[in-house]
């Protein structure tokens, strides 16, 4: 029977965990291309296995190519399309989908050795277990996503597309917080304070404003509104109120760019309150005051970073910045929620 570590660390763990969320930026990142490409529903079908494998000969290439041109974004947006055109976009959503499969073997395989080894901390088991769930859902997920725009629409229902991302930063936050807690061991607080709640609150509104991005990238409203502070010269966008609610809130360019935009104000005012409130205290260690700083400050610099990008009507490469920051602000929000706990 194998047991497991009765230490509540582990560094060479914490490592590994490491990578694997590194891996997962990468995903997000190639995610991301696939996305501004429209490269997301080149594959029609959805085979965890054999889909590893892709079109090896011109057969395989023209019975793929055969599967797409059944969907409505090649008849209303791509007809015409050469095989070699076709090729670009499969090759991104074959990627996306590949890297998929390498940060579940990532995570899984050392897993086991780790466990095999028993040099697993017991206390992180169910936490491990439950990160393997999220992961595996995950691809179930990305699936769910595509699904919606090979029927009716021609492209991905943005709701579900915010989903896929918002499961993939879930990820991406529950890997660097075990892998903290595994490098330094279980926290050890002796004194109550409030800094545990005002980090979780920022780091909620950093995580809903991913969200909003996310409405705001399936709905491309991106390419809409593209003057800053106003939208087209005007507080409200013309747009803005749909047939319902839900249109309202998940569909309408205007209304997820307008929230976008408001929760970006939002979250710069709270980021730098708790920066200067952290810098401030007698309470806090020096490592939580500068990640504090460093949270305020990518916040700041993405908040500019989302100008440019909306600005130049968001090209290939600012966008793909743009997602890679706010990786790294939700990241840098992680550790310091994690470090505040630590007093």
């Amino acid at each position: 029977m194998i047991s497991f570590l009765s230490s509540d660390r582990s560094k060479p763990v914490a490592i590994w965990l490491f990578a694997v969320a590194l891996l997962v930026v990468g995903m997000i990142v190639v995610g991301g291309a696939t996305r501004l490409t429209d490269s997301g529903l080149s594959i029609t079908e959805w085979k965890p296995v054999t889909g590893a494998i892709p079109p090896m000969s011109d057969a395989d290439w023209q019975s793929e190519f055969a599967l797409y041109k059944q969907i409505p974004q090649y008849a209303q947006l791509n007809a015409g399309m050469s095989l070699a055109e076709f090729k670009v976009i499969y090759w991104w959503e074959w990627s996306h989908r590949f890297l998929g499969r390498v940060v579940g073997l990532a995570f899984a395989v050392p897993f086991a050795i780790f466990a095999f080894r028993r040099q697993l901390p017991r206390r992180l088991l169910v936490r491990l277990g439950l990160i393997f769930l999220l992961g595996a859902a995950q691809g179930a997920v990305g699936w769910w996503m595509v699904a919606s725009g090979l029927s009716e629409r021609v492209s991905v229902a943005p709701e579900r597309l915010m989903v896929h991302l918002g499961l993939a930063f879930a990820l991406l936050g529950a890997l660097l917080w075990t892998a903290l807690d595994c490098w330094a061991g279980a926290a050890r607080q002796t004194l109550p304070s409030p800094w545990g709640r005002r980090a979780a609150w920022l780091l909620g509104l950093i995580y809903l404003q991913i969200l909003l991005g996310a409405l705001v990238a399936g709905n491309d409203a991106g390419f809409v509104y593209n003057d800053w502070p106003l939208m087209n010269g005007r507080l409200l966008p013309d747009d803005y109120v749909h047939e319902t609610l839900w249109q309202t809130l998940a569909h309408s360019q205007g209304a997820v760019q307008l929230h976008h935009r408001l929760v970006a104000y939002l979250l710069m005012i709270a980021a730098v309150v708790v920066g200067l409130a952290a810098w401030r205290s007698n309470y806090l260690a020096r490592e939580s005051k500068l990640l504090a700083g460093a949270v305020a400050m990518g916040v700041l610099a993405q908040a500019v970073l989302g100008i440019v990008t909306l600005m130049a009507r968001a090209p290939v490469g600012l966008s793909i910045a743009h997602q890679v920051a706010a990786a790294l602000v939700l990241s840098l929000a992680v550790a310091f929620a994690w470090r505040v706990r630590r007093i």
